[in-house]
């Protein structure tokens, strides 16, 4: 942290199957996790591959996001065996209705399982909450840690993802989650 308490973010991108993501944080957690729209993905690429940083600038929770997402890619399965990195985003430290929504997503829904927006909904206890968890899907500083692509319309379609942007992505990580899993 700096003298006035804020933090000091390091800036990490990689290159994915789904494209650029950069990944922003501090020494004490992962603040944000952005999927670069408009780029090509790379579809030969099976696992994360950092861009040239300094490595001794990146913190040590920073490089553990980098280790879970190259993991995550080669291996969805395997990540349950890493610890998750610290999220340290104000909206993931709050215990808003937003984060709660996150962190329960976040630990009831694991690789290769889905969930609705309504069971979403129930499982926070507030069933009738079921437009205000698509909001905080939107507002997740923190997409594929905190898995809002599991999360369906009750119809068992889709949905949007990234503002409709990203809908492709979405599919590409369910999909990627099913064939790891074996489901």
């Amino acid at each position: 942290m700096s003298a006035s308490g804020a933090c000091e973010l390091c800036a990490v991108t990689l290159t994915s199957p789904v494209g650029e993501i950069l990944l922003r944080g501090c020494e004490k957690g992962v603040h944000t996790i952005d999927i670069k729209l408009n780029t090509d993905k790379e579809e030969s690429v099976s696992c994360c591959s950092v861009h040239p940083v300094v490595l001794s600038e990146m913190s040590s929770e920073l490089q553990r996001c980098v280790d879970w997402l190259q993991c995550y890619f080669m291996n969805p399965e395997s990540i349950s065996a890493l610890p998750l990195p610290a999220l340290h985003h104000p909206l993931m430290q709050s215990d808003s209705f937003k984060a709660q929504v996150l962190k329960t997503l976040l630990k009831e829904v694991g690789v290769g399982k889905t969930v609705s927006y309504k069971q979403l909904a129930e499982m926070i206890g507030n069933p009738n909450a079921v437009r205000a968890v698509g909001s905080a899907m939107k507002q997740n500083p923190v997409p594929l840690i905190v898995p809002c692509h599991r999360v369906l319309l009750s119809s068992g379609h889709t949905g949007s993802y990234m503002g409709g942007k990203g809908d492709d992505i979405k599919v590409w990580l369910l999909t990627h989650e099913k064939k790891s899993s074996g489901a």
